[in-house]
């Protein structure tokens, strides 16, 4: 009998594989789910008896929060790094951490075959696949619901043959949750218009009242939330998660270009990532230079693109979290930020680094280091090599 290791999430997708690998294909299926925060300890075991209820030989919980913050998480905070100047990679980027975990296990159990629940038209067959090829090159990756092309339709329709009870209403939307913020699609999102109810985010509005917060960070990284400090950013995270994901903060729809050449769209909601995101990047725009700045967003956007097309291990990327991480050495201070229904505003910061100094100037107003005579001259030379192209043009055209 085939060995074959699914990566599992309890959905409806990876349901459906379970119960055609095991009874359709005579496949011992080892199942695996990839906690990259998404889930509680009590989430978990219902997962674990989900995959054993269904038939799986057995069912491994991998804990990735803390290994996905540090080889991942922490250089898209570095970088600011929104897809589209939208989106904070919420699944894209724990997809690499993911499909990594996935090809260790298929290496430890000895499998023959690895298996995805991922569909024929998004990107993580993609993601998934490249990990594989390269990890785990000559073990057979199957795919069923790409394969067979089915829809969500197809799959409820199958498992209730087969005797499973699940929540096939909530099935009806694809639903991916991890701490750096999670993904919503649905029928809404299958087309060029339309919005997700406001039942399909996992999150609900539950404060009105507005709240303030502080956040504080040491080179680059969320060390602490108001009076609280934590020994791992992780823990920042989901506390700051805790506070802001009740003001429903975080919540858009992400349309973009997929790998394979399509657009689409994916609502998510992400309050904790969105905050820390806009926190850090007002603390930045105080304590680096200019061309800090416009170095940083250059290489993050390529960093941020080719995170989202899986190609975290091309060596590229170790080159440019170098850089990222090199940046952040001033990057420390407290950002305050005022928590609202559906928003949030950053009001200010105080760091040590800060250049915004009133030693130097005030800006609009008046100066420290330099006087009016020494601006003069500046201008002048600054625009020389304009002024003398102007000059020379004129003087052609005449």
């Amino acid at each position: 009998m085939k060995k074959v290791v699914l990566g599992f999430s309890g959905g409806l997708d990876t349901s459906y594989c379970v119960k055609y690998l095991t009874e359709e294909k005579g496949y011992e299926v080892h199942s695996v789910i990839v906690n990259t925060g998404g889930f509680s300890e009590e989430e978990l075991k219902e997962i674990e008896q989900r995959a054993l209820n269904l038939g799986v030989k057995s069912h491994k919980t991998v804990d990735a929060v803390k290994s996905y913050y540090d080889k991942v998480i922490r250089f898209l905070v570095y970088g600011n790094v929104l897809k589209n100047n939208t989106y904070p990679l919420s699944v894209s980027a724990e997809r690499m951490s993911q499909a990594l975990a996935i090809a260790e296990y298929v290496k430890e159990v000895g499998a023959d075959a690895v298996a995805h629940g991922s569909t024929g038209a998004g990107n993580d067959q993609v993601r998934f696949d490249m990990i594989f090829h390269i990890m785990i090159p000559g073990a057979e990756i199957i795919t069923p619901i790409r394969d067979m092309k089915l829809s969500r339709e197809q799959e409820i329709e199958y498992l209730k043959s087969k005797g499973v009870s699940m929540n096939f209403d909530k099935a009806m939307y694809s639903i991916n949750k991890g701490i750096w913020g999670t993904s919503v699609g649905g029928k809404e999102t299958l087309t060029s218009d339309g919005m997700l109810p406001e039942s399909a985010f996992p999150t609900q509005l539950t404060k009105n009242d507005p709240e303030q917060v502080t956040l504080h960070f040491v080179k680059g990284e969320l060390t602490g939330i108001n009076d609280k400090q934590f020994s791992h950013p992780t823990e920042a995270i989901q506390y700051l998660q805790s506070i802001a994901g009740a003001f429903a903060i975080g919540r858009d729809i992400h349309v973009g270009d997929t790998i394979i050449g399509i657009k689409g769209r994916v609502g998510f909601e992400a309050a904790a990532p969105m905050v820390i995101i806009k926190a850090h990047h007002a603390l930045e725009k105080h304590v680096l230079t200019k061309w800090q700045l416009s170095w940083k967003d250059q290489l993050a956007q390529f960093y941020g693109n080719w995170m989202h097309e899986g190609q975290i291990l091309d060596p590229v990327m170790r080159d440019i979290e170098a850089f990222l991480e090199h940046s952040q050495e001033h990057v420390t201070g407290s950002v305050n930020v005022t928590l609202m229904p559906y928003r949030f505003q950053v009001t200010g910061i105080q760091s040590p680094y800060d250049l915004m100094s009133s030693k130097f100037g005030k800006y609009g107003e008046m100066n420290q280091g330099w006087s009016g005579e020494d601006v003069r001259g500046f201008s002048k030379i600054f625009g020389n090599q304009t002024m003398i192209y102007h000059q020379v043009k004129t003087d052609q055209e005449k």
